[in-house]
């Protein structure tokens, strides 16, 4: 494949076979080829808008990378830039990283540092090449076992495919207490729940070839959606915005790594598609990079995180009402829709639009224009053709688990529209009696609008191939009836961002005495050590937590720990001294937050047990306020 601009292929896919008739009405769950027919109907639109739209386009170009380069990338994506090249050997940072890889994980590193090294020696570069061995040695000897409790894992041999499925035993994450010691056999058996507490690369690789993966094939979409569900976890589940932004620049390179890994195991291709920079309006409504949009529209309303444009039009297709049978399929009438498209881009921010006069047929075609025609997809250039893959998963539950981590890697504002946008969606299937929408029928009518890019793929993306077709429907299918589970950040991966916090906080106490060391102070190490583990709280006693509340009138309280007691009951308990404070906060967005101890910054859930996240982090300290403040 070469360098190049793709086009729309405007040959039509075949239809639905003539006189196939489908029940709009039908099961919501179960996914036919008959049902396909939105599918094609809403490609057709597609192409009769574009063909009223005489602008030139300018298509995004995607460059198909040199050899080694896509591991390069990868690598530096995933943070690991400095374990080849120049940089090596200035590695301490990325050592502390690796040794918090499972096997599956360090395995995928492996694979794309030995391409890049192999790379280099052929370029004949001057700089340093490691061998990717000498690499892993110097991680295995700092640490003598990987994070996990496996032994250090080296480069594998053909003969040493067996290897990973029959060591993953007792492969949980563990931060060395006994509480969060655990084998696989412990975790949760049944098919429809989703065990975030072990890396989805390790558990693939323990379910390879096994009797249960073949039972459990998940591929295509004629059978019902299983209802997966999360098991409680008393430490609380973690959701994406509840970390700190230093946290979650870990849990990216983590995600990309624990992604890539699934894949590796499963066997399908994971490549990032790398988008040539061109040139794209800097102002307006369509056609416009999100990032653009929110920047001008903070100016408007600081803080927005989703553009305004996409908010007023979701408004106002629910200011009619969302029975309206046919929505989002129905298209509003074309050249009306045209004009109202100028007219928004020359009358929106001077807040002069007339929304009176959009019919709610119209404001569902301008949504799903808005879409069609942002310069990057929502899913983005990177990783469309991922989110694509996913359908090739063999187990409906590792689809899901591969959704996850693609929710995680996508960018903050493609996120945070695609979350409003899912959720606009379910709300919509929720009057499917009356507006005959169901589960199917959007999914068919949305994949287009997302996996069609202008500028992207049409070979793969748009070849008329029921294959393809009902493959990204189904996709689609998967992030609405599952967003919720989506928008969660695993266990696992937040205990490895955990093990890394304490790694680095080792290390810069350990540096940090050295240097007094190398300045020749006084100092007796076996004091400074003492002082250094001296509690936050000297007053606070065994099994009684401080937790402060700066913007309540009651600041502070000692709250003892029982097995029972969770978070939302310390809140509750504060929210129970009455104050004039009080009435700046709403009940629902004010949250407990863990700070500090091996996490950056995390917001607790209601139902988080104390005692056990206690367990987890001695270290934390403990602040009631509101999630932005």
């Amino acid at each position: 494949r070469r360098s190049g601009q793709y086009t729309m292929n405007h040959d039509l896919p075949k239809k639905t076979p003539d006189g196939a008739s489908f029940d709009r009405s039908g099961s919501q769950d179960s996914l036919d080829v008959l049902s396909m027919d939105d599918y094609w109907k809403e490609l057709e639109n597609i192409h009769e808008t574009r063909g009223n739209n005489h602008e030139e386009r300018i298509a995004l170009l995607v460059k198909e990378p040199d050899e080694g380069e896509l591991e390069e990338e990868w690598l530096k994506e995933a943070g690991l830039s400095n374990l080849f090249g120049e940089s090596f050997g200035d590695s301490q940072e990325s050592m502390v990283f690796l040794s918090t890889l499972t096997r599956t994980q360090k395995a995928a590193v492996e694979k794309r540092v030995e391409t890049v090294t192999q790379t280099m020696r052929k370029r004949n570069k001057h700089h340093q090449i490691p061998d990717v061995r000498d690499i892993f040695r110097l991680e295995d000897d700092s640490k003598g076992k990987v994070c996990d409790g496996s032994e250090p894992s080296t480069v594998r041999k053909s003969e040493n495919k067996n290897e990973t499925q029959d060591g993953t035993k007792g492969s949980k994450f563990s931060l060395g207490t006994d509480e969060q010691k655990s084998s696989l056999e412990d975790v949760p058996s049944s098919d429809t729940d989703i065990n975030l507490e072990v890396s989805f690369s390790e558990q693939a690789a323990n379910l390879k070839d096994s009797s249960v993966s073949k039972m459990c094939k998940g591929g295509g979409g004629d059978t019902l959606l299983p209802n997966f569900r999360l098991p409680k976890d008393k430490t609380g589940t973690t959701r994406i915005g509840d970390l700190a932004p230093q946290d979650m620049k870990k849990v990216y390179s983590l995600a990309l790594i624990e992604l890539t890994a699934l894949y590796d195991i499963l066997g399908t291709e994971f490549k990032q598609q790398k988008a040539v920079k061109i040139k794209t309006k800097d102002s307006g409504l369509f056609g416009v990079p999100l990032s653009v949009l929110l920047e001008q529209d903070q100016k408007k309303m600081p803080g927005t995180k989703i553009p305004l444009i996409f908010q007023k039009l979701i408004a106002q297709i629910e200011e009619t009402t969302l029975e309206t049978e046919g929505l989002l399929r129905i298209p509003g009438v074309a050249t009306r829709v045209k004009g109202l498209c100028q007219e928004l881009e020359a009358k929106f921010y001077e807040g002069t639009f007339n929304w009176e006069n959009v019919k709610q047929h119209d404001a569902a075609s301008l949504l799903k224009l808005f879409i069609r025609e942002l310069p990057q997809p929502l899913l983005t250039v990177e990783y469309l053709k991922a989110f694509q893959d996913v359908q090739n998963l063999p187990m409906k539950k590792q689809q899901l688990q591969a959704l996850n981590l693609l929710v995680l890697l996508l960018p903050e504002a493609n996120r945070d529209t695609l979350k409003v946008l899912l959720e606009f969606l379910q709300r919509v299937i929720d009057h499917r009696d009356r507006n005959k929408m169901t589960l199917n029928n959007v999914a068919m009518v949305m994949a287009p609008n997302l996996f069609t890019f202008h500028g992207f793929g049409s070979k793969t993306i748009e070849q008329s191939e029921f294959v393809m077709a009902a493959g990204t429907a189904n996709v689609m299918r998967f992030m609405i009836q599952y967003q919720k589970l989506l928008w969660t950040i695993p266990k696992f991966i937040v205990n490895q961002v955990r093990k890394q916090n304490t790694e680095r906080q080792k290390k810069e106490k350990k540096d940090k005495a050295m240097k007094k060391l190398l300045k020749k102070m006084a100092y007796d190490r076996e004091k400074h050590e003492k002082q250094e583990k001296i509690p936050n709280d000297v007053d606070v006693p065994q099994g009684v937590i401080r937790v402060q509340a700066p913007h309540l009138s009651k600041v502070s309280m000692a709250i003892q720990l029982t097995e029972e007691l969770k978070a939302g009951d310390i809140v509750a308990r504060f929210l129970s001294q009455k104050s004039g404070n009080i009435q700046t906060l709403k009940k629902e967005d004010v949250f407990l937050h863990e700070i500090g101890g091996n996490i950056g910054e995390r917001c607790l859930d209601d139902d988080t047990h104390m005692k056990d996240l206690y367990q987890l982090n001695p270290n934390a300290e403990w602040v009631i306020k509101s999630k932005q403040s």
